[in-house]
C-alpha cells in the first residue's frame, strides 16, 4: 500500500496555519472556489514514512468504538421489520454521533449567526442523514453524516446570513459564481472579469456584476469573499476553525477512502504536494510534464475527491 494511502492524524489536521504544508488538503477540499493556487512556504520533502500509522490515541479509541457501536446499531435497525423499533434505534444512533454535529459547527462559530442555531441545523440534518444512510455500501456512517450536515449548515449560511437580503436568484447565482471564478483564475493566470464569468455561466453580465456586488452583505463577511483582489481562495478557506483530535479523526475517515481509489499518478500529485510540500513546477520535473499541467491535475484531482466527499446522495456515502 502506497503511504500516501495511509494519512496519519498531523497530517489531516485541518487547521490553517503558515508552516504545515499537510494542512492544506482538507483546506483545499473545503470550498468549491479553492483549487491549486494555494501560495505556502517551501518546506524540505519529508520522508514517506511520515506517514505511516501511529499508536492508537485515547481519542481514536474513542472514535473507532463509536464508529463500531453505529455500525451495530444500523445492522439491529436494518434486521428488525418493527418501524417503533427502528425508529429508536437510529435515535440511537443521532445521540451517540451528536459530537459530530458540534465538530461541525465548531467552524462557523462567529460567523454573525447563533452558534445555538446552527447546532440545531447540524441536528436535523444529522437525523436526516441517519435515515438516509445506507449501510450496505460498506462505509462509514461519519463519512456520509458530516458532508450532510455541513452542507446543511452551509446553506443555513446562505439563506439566513445577510444584513440586506438579495433576491434568491442572486444568492443562487452567488453559489456558483465562487467555484466558476476559482476555475477561471487557474486557466487564466488572474482574478477573471465579470464578462468572462458570465461567458462561463451563460447568464448576463450585468447579473454577475450585481451577485458580486451584493458579497458584503453577508454578516460578517460573505465565507465566499476572496482574501484578495487577485486571489481565487475564499475567506472561509483561511478562517481558524476551532479543532480538536476527533475533528482531525473524522477529516481522516473522509479522506483516506476517496483518496485510495485515485490512481497512482495523482495520488503521487497529492503526496508531493500537500505532504511533501513541493511547488507546481517541481512537482512537474518530478513526474515529467508542464507546469500548467501540473496545475490542471490538481484541479481535477481536488475536484475528483470534493464531489466525493461533499456530494453524498442517498445510499452512497462519500469514500
Amino acid at each position: 500500500m502506497n503511504d500516501i494511502d495511509r494519512p496519519t492524524h498531523s497530517d489531516l489536521s485541518d487547521t490553517p496555519t503558515s508552516v504545515t504544508t499537510s494542512d492544506a488538503l482538507p483546506q483545499a477540499l473545503s470550498d468549491t472556489s479553492t483549487t491549486t493556487i494555494i501560495r505556502q512556504p517551501h518546506a524540505a520533502a519529508r520522508p514517506t514514512a511520515a506517514l505511516d500509522d501511529r499508536p492508537t490515541t485515547p481519542s481514536e479509541a474513542r472514535r473507532q468504538e463509536r464508529a463500531h457501536d453505529t455500525a451495530d446499531l444500523f445492522a439491529e435497525a436494518d434486521a428488525t421489520e418493527d418501524p417503533e423499533e427502528r425508529r429508536r434505534l437510529l435515535d440511537r444512533v443521532v445521540e451517540l454521533n451528536l459530537g459530530l454535529a458540534t465538530a461541525v459547527v465548531a467552524r462557523f462559530r462567529s460567523r454573525g449567526i447563533p452558534t445555538d442555531d446552527l447546532l440545531q441545523v447540524a441536528r436535523l440534518a444529522l437525523v436526516k442523514a441517519a435515515r438516509r444512510f445506507d449501510r450496505s455500501t460498506g462505509h462509514e456512517f461519519v463519512s456520509f453524516a458530516v458532508p450532510t450536515m455541513r452542507g446543511e449548515v452551509k446553506r443555513h449560511f446562505r439563506d439566513a446570513g445577510w444584513m440586506v437580503r438579495p433576491p434568491r436568484r442572486i444568492q443562487e447565482l452567488q453559489a456558483r459564481i465562487a467555484p466558476t471564478r476559482g476555475d477561471l483564475a487557474n486557466s487564466l493566470g488572474r482574478d477573471p472579469e465579470p464578462k468572462e464569468i458570465a461567458e462561463r455561466l451563460g447568464v448576463a453580465e450585468s447579473e454577475v456584476s450585481e451577485a458580486m456586488s451584493a458579497l458584503g452583505c453577508f454578516t460578517p463577511a460573505s465565507l465566499d469573499v476572496p482574501v484578495g483582489q487577485d486571489s481565487p481562495i475564499a475567506l472561509g478557506d483561511v478562517l481558524p476553525g476551532q479543532e480538536n483530535d476527533g475533528d482531525a479523526a473524522e477529516a481522516r475517515v473522509m479522506l483516506g477512502p476517496v483518496v485510495r481509489r485515485l490512481g497512482d499518478r495523482d495520488r503521487r500529485v497529492l503526496q508531493l504536494r500537500f505532504f511533501d510540500g513541493l511547488t507546481q513546477r517541481e512537482i512537474a520535473e518530478d513526474i515529467g510534464v508542464t507546469q500548467m499541467q501540473v496545475s490542471r491535475l490538481l484541479a481535477r484531482i481536488l475536484g475528483q475527491l470534493r464531489s466525493d466527499i461533499e456530494d453524498p446522495q442517498p445510499g452512497r456515502a462519500a469514500g
